[in-house]
């Protein structure tokens, strides 16, 4: 046995001198070397590169990687800042909807902004996002200043969590910055609509319309900003004055359209108003609002069956939205209809939380 056992010796050794081997090459790739510092660069050039050809997934792995070894760098930081901010763009266009509006549509379509922040719903996962944002400008800061580019992203943020006051405060430092920046303008006249500071916002869209002019978008939120100040006949001027603007292109905007629509109906002239609203359903079939402000112009001429066609189609689009409910409610009363009227008044009651009919079918 003695014998046996010497003559086995060498032969664990060996093995196990090659298991040694072997757990430190496993280990050796598993703990990879901190990156040289040309390795470094390489790899933050190439995240730069891929965020400006859009492709955030892949910009996202390599700043995160690079900051790994290199968690003090402001431009890393500032980098994964804006790129979360540009994937939550790409997910949906939830910065355009986080600005209220009548008609809750693209920011980029200049909408109206009356609606309240209850019927505007951002996604959680948009929100976390934005808040990951945030903290990442907030990390680059403590190693450098950021950029007037990096601030705006910063206020967009802020947008998105329905924070106007913080929005407010980084787009008028950003523009301290970069005064010539028309977009940032715009979206800080957006910013003050929503804090109901119009003279402020009239302020911010004519500065943009100076930088940028005959831009329709902000020509129609000039005017929905003269409309907060009851300055009618000027804001009938700002709408007609986009429409003419867009009248050559091929790719029309249906908020002026809209945005005169409601005023027409709010003064009283409802006809006026369905000229207006069906081009903009010609030119957007789908916009929810288009449709609901339809049929309130309709209702009001009492052309009734023409309301219910167009009240139906909006809650199609926005079956969560209880004003359309509430609206539809009371024109299938009016036609007779007492058991869809008093259905519509269940979900207006469910959707508003309230427990009462608002008005009681006959």
């Amino acid at each position: 046995m003695r014998d046996g056992a010497s003559h086995l010796n060498p032969i664990r050794c060996l093995l196990t001198l090659f298991f040694c081997f072997f757990s430190t090459q496993c280990l050796a790739q598993k703990q990879a070397p901190p990156q040289s510092p040309e390795q470094a660069e390489v790899l933050l050039v190439d995240a730069k590169a891929l965020f400006q050809h859009a492709k955030f997934d892949e910009a996202d792995r390599a700043v995160r990687q690079y900051l790994k070894d290199h968690p003090d760098s402001a431009d890393g930081h500032f980098l994964l800042g804006h790129i979360l901010f540009r994937e939550i763009q790409a997910q949906a266009k939830v910065l355009e909807s986080q600005f209220p509006s009548q008609t809750l549509g693209p920011m980029a379509s200049g909408r109206a902004m009356g609606a309240t922040l209850s019927e505007v719903s951002i996604p959680k996962a948009a929100q976390e996002m934005a808040k990951a944002s945030l903290a990442e400008f907030t990390a680059g800061a403590t190693f450098h200043d950021p950029s007037a580019a990096d601030l705006k992203v910063v206020a967009l943020d802020y947008v998105l969590l329905a924070d106007y006051p913080d929005a407010d405060k980084w787009l008028t430092k950003m523009l301290e910055w970069a005064p010539n920046d028309s977009e940032g303008w715009y979206y800080l006249g957006r910013t003050k609509y929503n804090e109901n500071r119009f003279a402020e916002a009239i302020g911010a869209f004519q500065r943009c319309l100076k930088l940028d002019p005959q831009n329709v978008k902000a020509e129609d939120n000039l005017g929905l900003a003269l409309a907060g100040l009851g300055r009618n006949e000027e804001a009938t001027a700002a709408y007609q004055q986009a429409i003419a603007w867009q009248a050559p292109s091929l790719d029309e905007n249906p908020g002026p359209y809209i945005d005169l629509g409601s005023l027409l109906i709010d003064e009283n002239r409802s006809q006026d108003a369905i000229a207006n609203l069906l081009r903009a359903i010609e030119i957007a079939p789908r916009e929810s609002r288009a449709h609901e402000l339809l049929g309130k112009a309709y209702t009001r001429v009492e052309d009734f069956p023409k309301a219910q066609a167009e009240l139906e189609k909006a809650i199609e689009l926005s079956p969560e939205a209880p004003n359309l409910h509430c609206m539809l409610a009371p024109v299938y009363r009016k036609q007779g209809f007492a058991e869809k009227a008093k259905t519509e008044y269940g979900r207006c009651a469910a959707l508003t939380g309230t427990h009462s009919t608002p008005e009681s079918p006959r």
